[in-house]
């Protein structure tokens, strides 16, 4: 109908699912048995895996005639070698295959040449990196870059768009896709046996949904949906998330933040209580991405902040949460997810999940210039106050509605707002713990809130801290290659004036050898130059008696 009057459609373009083919195996377990009793475990495995990552088989334990010419390897082909070697696991056990037989350790190779410690270009993302996955004993876990070579990784030459040559990643794009395609085949075909081994290299797998090739992009995407359907509830909190975070705080590269927050709504999707309790962390990281300059970004961000807002379990919220992620993203509306809070019956009691999506709104609207909306704040603020399970659920938000709420109790001139701003005061203050005593609360969280500062100057001052230390120790060690440089100069000039002043006396000397010959009767062989004897007969002009 819109077509019909003229005016464009009001559509959101859908992104289409691209997720690849299911990887499908062309042998059976039996050929597989018949393959280890003609050669050994060890050679099967390595012929797969050299299949999968783009190689030539060394063996014929995959069936190929090594006599036939060979072809350049496709994504199928690794698809189906990665679909083979899980064929293998489930002969001789995951263990036995990715730790005794070393896959998982070339995998790693592969796709962390540098180390956990490098992942998503930010030396000081390594140490949170290797605390993350120091459960799931990495075999290469303890490997590392050196401080210049991290600080390098950090510099600005690494950002969006970048070539992968240029991003760090020297290890052949072949390999790397079918590293990627093995794990997905691990987590589809294995299933929960192949669990510890897979998820905790997500940092690395998630890095590679930001190449500059389509295939292991696309690999890299199916990966990272294929260990978080995978991944245990349990794991949500301690190594799924900091994982999904360090990559929207650090990483240049805008897919690199898309897949992350796709991430978090496949785990909304299979863990939605772990994200409904962890949403007091995942909005504020959210909310910063809403702001960035890619449109893809700031598209995904919105999603997310939708479906991980939707884990919610208050009912009585549920139906205005659009309304107010809508508020997040887009601070105009704020009004309009006020007035739909207004309209909200609270029964249910509050937790620090629904909390962390009511207060960054509610203390948007205290700030309005609007009195009406100011006094719908307070009111949506006693009656949920009113219900809130723990004061400790709701302290982390006291900081965002006290100072406002004695602003408007001190500030605004009507009396009713000032009388709704007072109840809504009270009933914080008493959730809070503090009972009736405003001023105690207001005490308590300038308290936590100076604490709060003085932490974040503090880490402020260890950053700057370090920074100058790296550059301290960066200026030394110029310094010493300036004065080597300087050495080695001036030795070199010294050795150049000892060699030109060797060639201007050998020069001299044989002038002086010349001029001696000139005046000379003999030669330098010492025959006579008049009749060339040695020794002159009679009749030479030089002979001498």
């Amino acid at each position: 109908m819109g077509g019909m009057n003229g005016t464009k459609s009001s559509k959101v373009p859908v992104k289409k699912d691209m997720r690849a083919p299911k990887l499908v195996a062309t042998v059976t377990q039996d050929q597989v048995r018949e393959s280890i009793a003609k050669l050994s475990e060890r050679d099967v495995v390595d012929d797969y895996l050299r299949q999968a990552f783009g190689e030539r088989a060394n063996f014929s334990a995959s069936g190929t005639d090594l006599l036939v010419p060979h072809t350049a390897s496709t994504t199928r082909d690794r698809g189906t070698a990665a679909a083979n070697l899980v064929v293998v696991c489930q002969i001789l056990g995951p263990v036995k295959v990715l730790k005794t037989h070393l896959v998982l350790s070339k995998m790693e190779d592969m796709l962390l040449p540098h180390g956990i410690g490098a992942v998503f270009g930010n030396p000081e993302a390594g140490t949170g990196m290797k605390r993350i996955v120091s459960t799931a004993s990495l075999s290469r876990v303890s490997s590392s870059v050196s401080l210049s070579s991290l600080n390098n990784l950090g510099d600005s030459t690494v950002g969006s768009n970048q070539t992968d040559s240029k991003r760090g990643k020297s290890t052949p794009a072949s390999a790397r896709e079918g590293s990627l395609l093995v794990i997905r085949a691990l987590c589809e075909g294995l299933g929960r046996p192949a669990e510890p081994f897979c998820v905790p290299l997500l940092a690395g797998i998630l890095d590679e949904t930001g190449s500059n090739s389509s295939n292991i992009r696309q690999a890299a995407e199916d990966s990272t949906r294929a260990v978080l359907q995978l991944a245990h509830i349990h794991a949500m909190k301690t190594m799924i998330f900091p994982v999904l975070f360090a990559a929207l705080e650090h990483s240049p590269e805008w897919r690199v933040k898309v897949a992350a927050m796709e991430g978090m709504c496949t785990c909304s999707s299979v863990a939605g209580n772990q994200v409904s309790q962890l949403l007091p962390q995942i909005i504020p990281v959210l909310t910063a991405q809403v702001w960035d300059t890619k449109p893809q970004v700031t598209q995904a961000a919105k999603k997310a902040l939708l479906v991980t807002c939707g884990t919610n379990r208050n009912p009585d919220v549920k139906p205005a949460i659009p309304a107010v992620v809508q508020a997040i993203c887009k601070p105009t509306d704020t009004i309009k997810a006020i007035d739909q809070l207004m309209a909200t019956t609270f029964v249910a009691s509050v937790d620090a999940s629904t909390l962390s999506i009511l207060c960054p709104v509610l203390n948007r609207g205290l700030k309005e210039k609007n009195f009406l909306a100011k006094r719908a704040c307070c009111v949506v603020i006693e009656n949920m106050s009113r219900l809130v399970d723990s004061p400790t659920a709701v302290a982390p938000f006291g900081p965002l509605l006290v100072p406002e709420l004695k602003k408007v109790v001190e500030n605004v001139s009507f009396e009713e707002i000032r009388d709704a701003a007072l109840a809504a005061l009270k009933a914080l203050t008493k959730a809070l713990g503090h009972g009736d005593n405003i001023e105690d609360a207001l005490r308590a969280v300038m308290a936590d809130e100076m604490k709060r500062i003085e932490e974040e100057q503090r880490r402020i001052k260890e950053e700057r801290e370090k920074e100058e230390e790296r550059t301290r120790i960066q200026d030394e060690k110029e310094a010493v290659e300036r004065a080597m440089w300087k050495e080695a100069m001036d030795a070199q000039r010294l050795l150049d004036n000892l060699a030109l002043d060797e060639e201007q006396a050998a020069k001299e000397e044989k002038l002086k050898k010349r001029e001696a010959a000139k005046l000379s009767t003999k030669s330098e062989s010492g025959k006579c130059q008049g009749c060339g004897l040695k020794k002159c007969k009679t009749t030479c002009l030089f002979y001498s008696a």
